[in-house]
């Protein structure tokens, strides 16, 4: 199956812990108007519930991922700080 292009550069969050290089885990993500389950591989053991970042998709439901922290979420907390 060819890779799914629209999933790569989505956020989704962690709901089976991936393991690194022992294996993956599984990711959901919204996506499409609605949300879909992905397996996921990610360099290093990454927890449940962490939040992620899709960089690649391996075809067949298959993405890597690195753990992601929004940017915008630090702005927010500063504009509650300026008050």
């Amino acid at each position: 199956m060819a890779p799914d292009e629209a999933v790569v550069g989505c956020t989704g969050v962690v709901i089976v812990r991936t393991r690194g290089s022992a294996g993956p885990g599984e990711i959901l993500v919204s996506i499409r108007g609605g949300s879909e389950a992905f397996l996921a591989w990610s360099e290093r053991p990454l927890p449940k519930g962490a939040p992620v970042l899709v960089v690649e998709s391996r075809g067949e439901r298959q993405v890597d991922v690195i753990e992601w922290a929004d940017p915008l979420d630090a702005l927010a907390g500063d504009a509650g700080d300026a008050g």
